[in-house]
């Protein structure tokens, strides 16, 4: 895997350090998962700031809530596991 330097503080270093020693894995790997959990809260955050804006619309919200309905009845579509 192609890999590049980055500049980060001496504190950060010594965390990720400490992290990737205690884990007993690369420091490398250490950045991945913590910019990966980073990355999976940030789609939390804007989906919850959209479902706000929705939410805060009557009309869309209700729209939304007709579709679900629809929705739901597929899940009673007559097909048994298999």
């Amino acid at each position: 895997m192609p890999t590049t330097t980055i500049r980060v503080s001496t504190k950060t270093r010594e965390a990720i350090h400490e992290l990737a020693h205690i884990a007993g894995v690369s420091r490398q790997e250490i950045i991945d998962r913590a910019l990966e959990v980073y990355r999976r809260q940030r789609i939390l955050v804007e989906t919850n700031a959209a479902y706000a804006i929705l939410c805060a619309n009557k009309e869309a919200w209700n729209g939304l809530e007709a579709e679900r309905t629809l929705w739901d009845a597929t899940l009673a579509d007559g097909l048994e596991d298999e």
